[in-house]
């Protein structure tokens, strides 16, 4: 079964129609039917909702936070392991702490993480990722 890390790049693609919510569409259709397995660090879904208050108040937050309650994705809480890791790469990679949570999360699950974020270049040779674009 395929494992899948969303960072809140993918989540906002997906709910605005931009470039790389078609892919994204792919993996939540594919987990919808049991071939794949979606993760989100409770962090990125912060920063998903956050995002969505600023540029669009309220209402298109609880619209966001609605609409991805509704598919298979498992929110991970930041435990201390995921949180070392995370500070890890924070540390020697030039990444938000947010993004630095998603990587970490990836790396935990063996899951390639679906961002269009290029700040993930720099740890592109730790875990796998799937560019959206």
């Amino acid at each position: 079964m395929k494992r899948y890390v969303l960072d809140s790049y993918s989540l906002i693609a997906y709910a605005e129609g931009e470039r790389g919510a078609k892919e994204v569409a792919e993996i939540f259709k594919d987990s919808l039917s049991g071939k794949a397995e979606i993760f989100l660090c409770v962090i990125n879904w912060g920063e998903m909702y956050y995002i969505a208050l600023r540029e669009g108040g309220k209402e298109r937050a609880e619209i966001y936070r609605n609409t991805f309650a509704r598919y298979p994705i498992s929110v991970v809480e930041a435990n201390k392991e995921l949180t070392l890791q995370a500070a890890q790469y924070k540390a020697f990679h030039k990444m938000s702490y947010a993004d630095a949570f998603a990587a970490a999360l990836a790396k935990n699950r063996k899951a390639v993480l679906v961002t269009g974020d290029k700040e993930f270049r720099t740890v592109e040779g730790d875990i796998k990722i799937s560019w959206i674009n």
